[in-house]
């Protein structure tokens, strides 16, 4: 999928899924050519993030949103249920490898999940936020908007591992 931009004029769900697909594919972009040292290195002196966390952490978040909250199944292996912070501090003991394959594989249930609702306005079978169920539409903005927002903190730390070379 690289080079990848979403359609100008699409419906809103094929919009909303082609953006998220965006992000998801330069998320695994970012990880060709990392070594597993550069992954699991705190590259910015102001946070103790790493890439590898990140991923990881997005890997979570998929899982989180798309087949806990969202389908009501249980969290598939690796995850330990109610540990938000598990992913960044077991990344470390990851390589490149298997953080790719764990984010893809997140991203593919997550994918199966969406394809069994046909409407953006089907509802999670938990609640979030003490507010209730989340919608299709909401979980796929808000997963946008997340992995976006990682993304960004990826492409600066990828600036620092090339900049160093």
């Amino acid at each position: 999928m690289s080079d990848f931009y979403p359609r100008l004029r699409a419906g809103e769900r094929e919009m909303l899924e082609q953006f998220l697909e965006q992000h998801r594919e330069s998320i695994l972009r970012a990880l060709d050519g990392l070594d597993d040292a550069d992954a699991r290195r705190r590259l910015l002196p102001s946070t103790a993030m790493t890439i590898g966390g990140i991923v990881k952490h997005l890997a979570h978040m998929e899982d989180l949103w798309f087949t806990h909250k969202f389908a009501g199944r249980d969290y598939p292996p690796p995850w330990p249920g109610g540990d938000e912070e598990w992913a960044w501090r077991s990344a470390a003991e990851d390589s490149v490898g298997e953080l790719r394959a764990l984010y893809a594989a997140a991203c593919g249930r997550s994918r199966a999940v969406a394809a069994e609702h046909p409407s953006l306005d089907a509802t999670a079978a938990l609640p979030s936020f003490g507010k209730g169920p989340v919608s299709l539409r909401w979980l796929h903005i808000h997963l946008i908007r997340e992995t976006a927002q990682h993304r960004g903190h990826v492409d600066t730390m990828l600036d620092v591992v090339r900049n160093r070379a």
